[in-house]
C-alpha cells in the first residue's frame, strides 16, 4: 500500500485507576499496579500516539489526566480497570472529554489458586473488575459513550488486542478528519440535492473543514512543475498502475503526469484527506485537457489515501476516508443494477477508483469519447474488486442536518461484470435483492456509498460512537 501524502496518528488518553484506600493497607500493590499499568500500554498498537494519563487513586492525580487529555485533544480515552476504584477517581479525567471511554477490564490470572490466595493476591491478581458497571453507570448519567473490554493477561487474549485495535483503528478516523481538509472543486452534479451539504454544519458536527478551489487554480496547478524526473517517475507509476488500452507509454501520459506531481504538492500544503469535484464548463482548450485525464488523476491520490469523488459528492468522500481508513481499501459505488436470476445486485461507479481494491485483476484505463451524463470525454478507469466479503457504507443527512452511517454487508461473486470501463461487481447480500434495496433506499442514503474489500461493520459502529452519530445497519 502506497504511503499516505498526509500523515495522520490517532491520540488516545490512556490512563490506569485503582482505589487508594488500598495502598496503605498492602502496600506490595502499589509495585504490582505499577507494573501492570506498564505492560499494559506496551500492549496498545504503535500506530497510535499515547497521551499518558498515569495510574490514579485521587481525584487530584484524575484531574490532571483531564488536562493532559483536554490539551492533546485525544480522540478516544482507554481506561485500566486495576481493582476495584471509585467513580471518581474516573470521571474527572474525562468529564469535559466528548469521547468515547473504553473500560479494559483485563484480570492478571486465569483463574485463582483458591488456598493460596490472601486478599492483597485477590485485589491485585485476580479482581475480574466489580466496579465496571459503576464506572458505566456514572458515565451514562454524565452523557458520556462508553465500552467494555473484559479478558485476561495470563496466556495472551487474542479478543482483547484484537478489540483494543480496532477502537484504535476507529480513533483515527477522527483524527483524520480533524487534522486534513476536504477540498470542494466546483459545486455537486446540479440537481443532485442529495448530495448538496452545509459546509459549516460538516465543520460543526464532523469536524472536516471545507476549503474551496475554483476550476480556473486547478487549470494552472501544473503551469510551474518543471522537474521532469519526477515527471518521468509518476509517469512510469501510472503506467504500472493501469493497463492502457492500445498500449501505454510515458510519452503518452507525460501531462497527466505532470498534473498528478502537481496535485499530490497541493495535497500535501493543503492538508487535504478529501476531495469532491465535479466540472460543469465547456471543457475546452485547457480545461478540456485537464477533465480529460481528472479521473486516472485523482485514482493517483486515493492510491495514496486522499479520498476523490466525483460529481462534487463531499459525503461519499468522507465516507471513502473512513473506508480507507480503517481497512486500507475505500472506493466509490452506487447501485447500477439488478440480476433477478442470479439475486445478486450489481453496484459500481464510473469515475476516480481505489488501485488498493483492485484485487482481482490490475486497473484498466481506455479513452472514452463522451463521459456519460458529464462534459467532454476522456479517460475512463475501471477497478476489479476481488470476491469474497464487502463493505457498503453512505453516509447521509436527516432533516435538521444530522449525520447517519448507513451500512451493509455482503458477498461479491464471480461471474459476469459490465465492461464498458466503470467499475462494478456482483454482491449477494443476506437478504434477497429487492428486500435489500427497499432497505437500503429506504434508510435515507446519498445514491453514492463506499466500497470496501472485507467485513467492517463492527468498526463502522466504533467510528459513529466516535462521532457520537447513529448508525442504521442494513443487514450483515
Amino acid at each position: 500500500m502506497a504511503k499516505p501524502l498526509v500523515e495522520t496518528k490517532a491520540k488516545i488518553g490512556v490512563f490506569s485507576i485503582a482505589l487508594q484506600a488500598y495502598l496503605p493497607q498492602f502496600p506490595q500493590l502499589v509495585p504490582e499496579f505499577e507494573a501492570q499499568y506498564e505492560a499494559f500500554k506496551k500492549t496498545l498498537p504503535d500506530t497510535i500516539e499515547i497521551i499518558d494519563g498515569g495510574m490514579v487513586t485521587t481525584k487530584e492525580q484524575s484531574m490532571a489526566a483531564g488536562d493532559k487529555f483536554r490539551a492533546a485533544d485525544v480522540d478516544l480515552v482507554i481506561l485500566q480497570m486495576l481493582t476495584y476504584c471509585t467513580s471518581y477517581n474516573m470521571l474527572p479525567a474525562v468529564r469535559d472529554l466528548d469521547v468515547p471511554v473504553v473500560i479494559v477490564n483485563v484480570q492478571k490470572k486465569l483463574a485463582p489458586d483458591y488456598a493460596k490466595t490472601d486478599i492483597p493476591t485477590w485485589l491485585g491478581e485476580l479482581y475480574a473488575c466489580g466496579a465496571i458497571g459503576e464506572m458505566v453507570a456514572d458515565l451514562n448519567r454524565a452523557g458520556k459513550r462508553s465500552a467494555v473490554i473484559t479478558g485476561v493477561v495470563e496466556g495472551g487474549d487474542p479478543e482483547v488486542k484484537a478489540e483494543i485495535e480496532d477502537w484504535c483503528r476507529a480513533a483515527q478516523v477522527r483524527r483524520r478528519f480533524r487534522d486534513t481538509n476536504i477540498a470542494q472543486i466546483g459545486r455537486p452534479y446540479p440537481g443532485m440535492m442529495d448530495l448538496y451539504i452545509d459546509e459549516t454544519n460538516l465543520y460543526h458536527r464532523m469536524f472536516v473543514y471545507t476549503k474551496q478551489f475554483d476550476w480556473e487554480q486547478m487549470w494552472a496547478i501544473a503551469d510551474n512543475v518543471t522537474d521532469e524526473a519526477a515527471i518521468r517517475a509518476k509517469a512510469e507509476d501510472i503506467l504500472a498502475t493501469f493497463d492502457i488500452e492500445g498500449g501505454g507509454t510515458v510519452e503518452k501520459v507525460w501531462d497527466m503526469a505532470k498534473y498528478v506531481v502537481a496535485f499530490e504538492q497541493w495535497v500535501k500544503d493543503e492538508q487535504l484527506g478529501m476531495i469532491a469535484s465535479h466540472y460543469a464548463g465547456f471543457a475546452q482548450g485547457v480545461a478540456g485537457k485537464l477533465d480529460s485525464m481528472l479521473i486516472p488523476a485523482f485514482s493517483m491520490l486515493i492510491k495514496q489515501h486522499t479520498a476523490c469523488a466525483v460529481e462534487g459528492d463531499m459525503k461519499v468522500a468522507m465516507a471513502m476516508s473512513i473506508l480507507k481508513t480503517i481497512s486500507g481499501t475505500g472506493t466509490l459505488a452506487e447501485m447500477y443494477s439488478i440480476d433477478f436470476p442470479k439475486d445478486i445486485c450489481i453496484i459500481g461507479h464510473s469515475g476516480s477508483g481505489d488501485f488498493d481494491i483492485s484485487q482481482a485483476k490490475k486497473p484498466t484505463m481506455k479513452i472514452v469519447p463522451v463521459f456519460h451524463g458529464k462534459t467532454g470525454g476522456g479517460y475512463l478507469t475501471q477497478f476489479y474488486p476481488p470476491t469474497g466479503p464487502v463493505t457498503y457504507l453512505a453516509i447521509t443527512q436527516d432533516k435538521n442536518g444530522v449525520f447517519k452511517f448507513v451500512v451493509a454487508e455482503g458477498v461479491n461473486e464471480e461471474g459476469e461484470i459490465f465492461t464498458f470501463g466503470d467499475t462494478n461487481m456482483r454482491t449477494k447480500f443476506s437478504l434477497p435483492c429487492r428486500e435489500f434495496v427497499n432497505k437500503w433506499s429506504e434508510a435515507g442514503p446519498t445514491h453514492h456509498m463506499a466500497a470496501a474489500v472485507g467485513h467492517h461493520i463492527d468498526t463502522i459502529l466504533k467510528v459513529a460512537k466516535i462521532f457520537n452519530i447513529e448508525c442504521d445497519v442494513v443487514c450483515r
